[in-house]
């Protein structure tokens, strides 16, 4: 008989329980099928594993060594299987998935005079990162507060630009003719925003505090009743710099920039095509920036921000 991984596993589950009765019962075996398999293992291995009594099973010196690769070779295998089906499964298209941003129509319009593109929307950056790790989508379109960490976990992840967050108002709207306006100067209003599942809510309510307000109504919305809870004088809408108002509106932005967002691309490390892919995200939303006057001015004023180099 060869060692096999199903082996290595044995002898894991054991160690992990501490005895073979607890093992047997974590891996569903019955304890007799697996103290006979526990045998002939260490038949092959040349020696005793574990040293058993009534206070359950101990790692033997043997044991101990075996214990260390298993530990090594269990995980490496297991990551070679999921690469090789996410590399059997790769698809011919750049499957996309991204939550509510504005350079996602121009991404996929670059790409798809290249490649086929598919896309999947959610507002959950959490549920779409977790669709990459599977192999599910090629890339994540999403983004982040601007003073918060990279993601965590197993992507690549490159920052596509640099945002401030303005506010979108009635054309009728006292600040409407203004250049930018204060945080402060809005303390009296209502507020709306497209959910998500990042740390903007806690964000925007630690700006509101340094400007000396705590903030009213918060509608979490979709954006065409974000749009219309601005039209109608209802709420003040809080937006990326490089959203395009809809008719009846007026981006306005916040003096001093109290609140940031970061767009960010990840990626599978194994993910092809990414440079380039980066690189289309970029141009994106540069377009976005040259069809939006109002930020056009504000990043002559405020420089660093806008897409990233």
């Amino acid at each position: 008989m060869d060692l096999e991984l199903r082996h290595l596993r044995i002898v894991r589950a054991v160690a992990d329980a501490g005895s073979v009765s607890k093992a047997a019962s974590l891996l569903g075996l019955a304890q007799p099928a697996l103290t006979a398999q526990l045998k002939r293992i260490e038949r092959v291995l040349g020696g005793t594993l574990f040293e058993r009594d009534r206070h359950g099973a101990r790692p033997t010196r043997l044991g101990e060594l075996v214990l260390a690769r298993a530990r090594v070779l269990l995980p490496a295998a297991k990551e070679l299987q999921e690469e090789a089906v996410r590399f059997a499964h790769a698809s011919p298209s750049f499957r996309i998935g991204a939550t509510n941003g504005p350079i996602l129509g121009g991404l996929v319009d670059r790409l798809a005079a290249e490649r086929q593109v598919s896309t999947y929307t959610s507002w959950s950056a959490h549920e779409l990162t977790g669709m990459v790790e599977l192999g599910r989508l090629d890339y994540v379109l999403t983004g982040a507060c601007g003073d918060s960490g990279t993601p965590t976990g197993t992507l690549v992840w490159e920052t596509i630009s640099l945002d401030p967050v303005f506010c979108l108002v009635a054309e009728a709207h006292p600040v409407a003719r203004e250049k930018e306006v204060e945080l402060a100067g809005l303390a009296r209003e209502q507020w709306a925003v497209t959910p998500g599942d990042g740390c903007f809510a806690d964000c925007f309510a630690m700006a509101c505090a340094r400007a000396g307000f705590t903030p009213g109504t918060i509608y979490e919305t979709d954006v065409s009743t974000c749009t219309h809870l601005a039209q109608v004088g209802r709420a003040v809408v809080l937006c990326q710099a490089t959203h395009q108002a809809a008719q009846g509106l007026v981006m306005v932005p916040l003096a001093g920039a109290p609140l940031r967002w970061r767009q960010l691309l990840g990626r599978h490390p194994t993910t092809p095509d990414a440079t380039w892919v980066v690189a289309q995200a970029k141009e994106a939303h540069k377009d976005v920036v040259r069809r939006s006057p109002v930020y056009q001015d504000w990043l002559v004023r405020n420089p660093g921000y806008g897409t990233a180099p």
